[in-house]
């Protein structure tokens, strides 16, 4: 082992330590990374690189942004293999930017916008005070739950379910394709937004019906006018901690039980089930947190449930906690994919 002048020794422990120090110093600049990827969602760079690679500035002209300043945030973007330069200076489209595409059929353009916005990205900065007082980051900062703003803006709430529906996009069609409706003629999607799962489901389906249940100014933004669905499919405005409509074969809740805190949850699931007949299916599906530390979709979801949205990803173990002691049985575990694990649930004798 070698000795340094000053006597500290140098080996593979003061080699850690310095590597160590490097990643931790680009953890703590993380935010910086999403602050360039949400400029690039923005400015549309990926949908002007769809025809061939261009330069920093022939893209700045396109989109009337500063060319040097662009350059920086494509150089830093290509790190992460978001674009790619080449020896000539011109940036590529690669298979990780393609859902920066507008026009890409798994689009992320508009949910990485959104994020970028101020009801997202300030209460991430006092992510500190949620866990000091045990409360959610959003409420402190603006004074209101993040739905009640949502309702209160107009504008942002448009942005924000347009971009929550892009998003759903992405997996609704591996749910579809996992859950078997085969038996089933009757489906309410409850808290569906603009209907992207039920539209998935009912296509896959053609001897379902659906419902697509949520608040009165989401549902106006459905997406289940298609002439292929004609005639199958009815919306429905309401509180789902109120009442749903009653009398299907099943019930589906999709990102919406992370949404709350457990009280909540519990509140939804017996509005559920009193809606439901004895031969009723729920299904429920939300990314579930593995056990080990391993990187999981759900693990980082969940840090924007804590600052924004006062609710939590949980485990498999805690969804079967919550639907036990509200009356359900749980027949079923999918995982159609790390973002949407789907659990399926039927009424206990006794409810």
């Amino acid at each position: 082992m070698a000795v340094t002048q000053s006597g500290a020794a140098e080996g593979p422990q003061a080699s850690a330590s310095a590597e160590a120090t490097s990643e931790l110093l680009e953890l703590s600049l993380g935010y910086m990374y999403s602050a360039a990827l949400n400029s690039a969602a923005r400015f549309g760079i990926a949908d002007h690189l769809v025809d061939g690679p261009r330069t920093a500035g022939e893209l700045a002209e396109a989109v009337g942004v500063n060319a040097s300043h662009l350059y920086r945030i494509l150089r830093y973007l290509a790190t992460k293999e978001v674009f790619r330069e080449d020896e000539a200076g011109r940036f590529h489209l690669t298979p990780r930017a393609q859902p920066l595409r507008s026009d890409s059929e798994r689009s992320l353009r508009e949910y990485i916008t959104v994020c970028g916005e101020a009801p997202f990205w300030e209460p991430a900065g006092r992510l500190h005070e949620a866990v000091r007082t045990g409360t959610t980051a959003f409420e402190g900062q603006y004074g209101s739950s993040f739905y009640n703003y949502v309702a209160t803006h107009p504008d942002f709430g448009q942005a924000f379910n347009s971009a929550m529906a892009s998003v759903s996009e992405a997996m609704s069609d591996d749910i579809a394709d996992a859950c078997d409706f085969s038996q089933a003629k009757t489906l309410v999607d409850v808290g569906g937004g603009q209907g992207g799962l039920l539209r998935s489901i009912l296509r896959r389906n053609p001897q379902l019906t659906g419902t697509l249940f949520d608040l009165e100014n989401v549902v106006a933004g459905h997406v289940l006018d298609t002439p292929d669905l004609a005639g199958r499919w009815h919306t429905e405005a309401g509180d789902f901690f109120v009442s749903v409509p009653a009398g299907a074969d099943v019930y589906f809740l999709k990102q919406v039980l992370a949404s709350w805190p457990d009280e909540q949850c519990l509140s939804i699931l017996r509005t559920c089930r009193s809606a439901m007949p004895a031969h009723g299916r729920l299904l429920v599906a939300n990314p579930m947190i593995p056990a080990g530390n391993e990187p999981h979709p759900g693990k980082t979801v969940d840090m924007m449930m804590m600052t924004v949205l006062n609710g939590r990803n949980r485990t498999r173990a805690e969804y079967e906690e919550l639907l036990t002691a509200t009356g359900f049985e749980v027949t079923r575990f999918l995982e159609p994919s790390p973002h949407a694990s789907v659990v399926e649930a039927v009424l206990t004798a006794e409810s």
